[in-house]
């Protein structure tokens, strides 16, 4: 390939059923500024008229790279000819100006003979892909090396969070041979922000308007605003958060946004930690190396084992929301008990006030601790009666079960459960009247739950869960990084990612 300083960061995986509708996206990548895009030949119903594409598209745009690409089936594409016509593809390609093709590694070891024409005239990329797991990368790389080429792309499925790792580094181990690694699925989504800081000549996106050619993959749009791709170094600190789901997370957004604004060089990211993959997660966290790192459902209690310090009252908690790693050792806090006092002690004195507590799994543990510690007398309500027992003993709550609340009314309500979070907006713990004059939902997504919508209804005053979500998210900011929060950046990017 090129030296890497006149490569970007970014190529766009354009694959389209139609000659009009690739140039077509083509033309829209260019015009947002993306200028080195792989077009998928295999994606045409006839491969060899991707060669007329890329040359209107290059007289259009002569500063573009092309990379040409036309995969065949048996190797997860969508071509269905023989290696011989698919050589013969790319090699039209060439003629119309691709600057760089890639072939797969089964094809190139079968067709040797015919690649030195390929290599004399443009970049050859030779690529493996595995879309079931993540195999000793080693081993292939030391396959892939026995062919010459420009670069070498392989690209595997992450199955856990230490695949990540073990990918990212192959390149940092062999920065040399210029490679491009990545791990595909929304596990091995961190490989495609990280890659090219770990010394991946360049990661894959999406189109910014249509869906990419891979699971994992997103819109160079999000690699350039959100992870700012281009800014952060490989010196940089890597942050996150694990949860399982993690795609509706607004953390990412918001904590980049504040390293971007107190110009820190480090990066925040979405892992998806599966429930029997905690441990697996902190191989990953040790070794990548990861500084610190958000906790939420369903792991605030159970990675609490996996810690080597925690504070007194996390520990009375049970539940951890915060990470980081300070002299080699994971120590763990709990910012949610801020998160819930500081936006209520706004609107009423929270000593001697009574308060409902709905739920009973680790945000709520947060919040019971933190709210009787405030001076609250709480009660205790949720799904599990048992549950709501044992947290209410361990607090000095009242536990309450649902068909209690009847004829009975508190100061303030803390909603502590999932119900009505994205993607389940229409549930609901209350069917009617909510038993409080002021109501605070911790789902902060979307800003307008059941429950909030309710409440309006029934002329109750609301603490949203946004303000919650700001105020623990800050103290981690502050925590991990030793500098005021930007809170205003915060609440406003917050605020642009749950589309308002």
């Amino acid at each position: 390939m090129p030296a890497r300083t006149n490569l970007p960061k970014i190529c766009i995986a354009l694959g389209f059923a139609e000659p009009e509708q690739l140039l077509e996206h083509a033309r829209h990548e260019v015009e947002s500024g993306e200028y080195f895009l792989e077009f998928r030949l295999d994606y045409l119903p006839n491969p060899a008229l991707g060669a007329g594409v890329i040359r209107d598209f290059l007289a259009e745009h002569p500063d573009a790279t092309v990379l040409a690409t036309c995969r065949r089936h048996q190797n997860q594409g969508k071509y269905n000819g023989s290696i011989e016509e698919q050589i013969r593809i790319l090699e039209l390609a060439v003629d119309a100006g691709a600057k760089a093709v890639d072939v797969e590694i089964e094809s190139a070891e079968s067709a040797a003979a015919r690649l030195d024409k390929l290599q004399s005239r443009s970049q050859l990329i030779i690529s493996y892909h595995n879309y079931e797991a993540t195999p000793s990368v080693e081993h292939i790389h030391r396959r892939m090396m026995k062919i010459s080429a420009a670069a070498y792309k392989i690209v595997t499925t992450a199955r856990k969070p230490s695949d990540n790792q073990r990918i990212l580094a192959l390149a940092r181990t062999h920065s040399r041979d210029s490679l491009i690694v990545l791990a595909m699925g929304e596990i091995g989504f961190p490989t495609r922000v990280l890659s090219p800081a770990f010394g991946g000549i360049y990661t894959y996106a999406a189109p910014n308007a249509a869906e990419g050619t891979a699971a994992g993959q997103v819109s160079a749009r999000q690699l350039r605003n959100l992870y700012r791709i281009d800014k952060f170094s490989k010196a940089a600190k890597i942050y996150g958060v694990i949860a399982d789901p993690v795609r509706h997370s607004i953390s990412p957004a918001v904590h980049n946004r504040a390293f971007q604004a107190r110009r820190i060089d480090s990066v925040y990211l979405p892992f998806l930690v599966h429930p029997p993959q905690l441990k697996d997660f902190l191989v990953l966290a040790d070794k990548l190396p990861i500084a610190g790192f958000s906790v939420t459902i369903p792991h605030k209690q159970k990675l609490l084992r996996y810690l080597d310090t925690i504070d007194p009252l996390t520990r009375r908690i049970g539940a951890v929301n915060t990470v980081w790693k300070k002299a080699g050792k994971w120590r763990g806090t709990n910012t949610d008990a801020a998160g819930v006092t500081v936006p209520l002690a706004k609107k009423l004195k929270l000593a001697k006030s009574t308060v409902l507590l709905v739920g009973n799994g680790g945000a709520a543990r947060g919040a019971a601790f933190a709210l009787t510690e405030a001076g609250a007398k709480l009660s205790i309500v949720g799904r599990n009666p048992d549950r709501v027992r044992a947290l209410a003993k361990i607090c000095g709550a009242e536990p309450v079960m649902k068909d209690q609340l009847e004829g009975r009314n508190w100061d303030a309500l803390v909603h502590a459960t999932p119900l009505g979070m994205f993607p389940h907006v229409n549930e609901c713990f209350f069917d009617g009247h909510i038993p409080a004059d002021l109501v605070f939902d911790m789902v902060y997504n979307p800003l307008e739950t059941q429950l909030v919508q309710r409440a309006l209804d029934q002329k109750k005053t609301i603490v949203p869960g946004i303000q919650m979500f700001l105020e623990q998210a800050a103290a981690q900011f502050e925590l991990w990084t030793g500098e005021a929060a930007p809170r205003s950046v915060m609440e406003k990017a917050a605020m642009e990612a749950l589309g308002h």
